[in-house]
């Protein structure tokens, strides 16, 4: 059981069998009475997308998954497949499950595929990937560290504000649960 106060974006819950994901979460103090969340949650299911505020004391089931490690072998634009690496056993999962997930997700990465009453509802990736910058705008000469951001993508197609400093070839580090750019592993030379 969790309470609203730890939610954050991707948890899952389940209200009335059902399991849900937090797209969305504002923790909201009333000067009088106690604090509510107002959230917005897709179905792990169906994708319907509801929104739901909570008291900030209630208690929330969390769903009873089973995580299986996957490995992502390929997509073809609206299904997206993955392999049991113990069993070779190959499942497929809508891309409206996957998400924006798949924005960092590389041929051929491990990943923690959740089960729920035998249907296969969505993935985790890692807390972090490595990935080669395929386009950016050039820096300029004098751009520092501390400088601005730009935004760069990415050869799995996503994209993500980069410093000024990175380049086309340079391989980041992103972390994949904010979507965010965490450093330069390698530059290009």
């Amino acid at each position: 059981m969790i309470t609203p106060n730890q939610f954050k974006r991707g948890a899952k819950i389940e209200i009335d069998g059902e399991p849900y994901g937090i797209v969305e979460y504002l923790h909201i103090k009333c000067g009088r009475g106690g604090a509510t969340v107002r959230t917005k949650m897709k179905s792990l299911r169906t994708g319907a997308v509801i929104e739901r505020t909570f008291k900030s004391d209630e208690k929330i089931k969390e769903p009873d998954f089973e995580d299986k490690e996957m490995q992502y072998l390929y997509n073809d634009g609206t299904v997206f497949f993955f392999m049991d690496t113990e069993s070779y056993e190959q499942i497929e999962i809508p891309a409206e499950f996957v998400g924006d997930d798949s924005d960092f997700m590389p041929d051929n990465i491990m990943v923690n595929v959740q089960v729920f009453n035998g249907q296969p509802i969505g993935i985790t990736l890692p807390n972090f990937v490595e990935l080669e910058i395929t386009y950016t705008e050039p820096g300029l000469k004098g751009d520092t560290v501390t400088g601005g951001n730009k935004p760069a993508t990415v050869n799995t197609g996503g994209t993500v504000n980069v410093p000024l400093f990175i380049n086309i070839g340079d391989v980041i580090k992103i972390d994949t649960r904010e979507q965010t750019y965490m450093e330069r592993v390698s530059s290009a030379k």
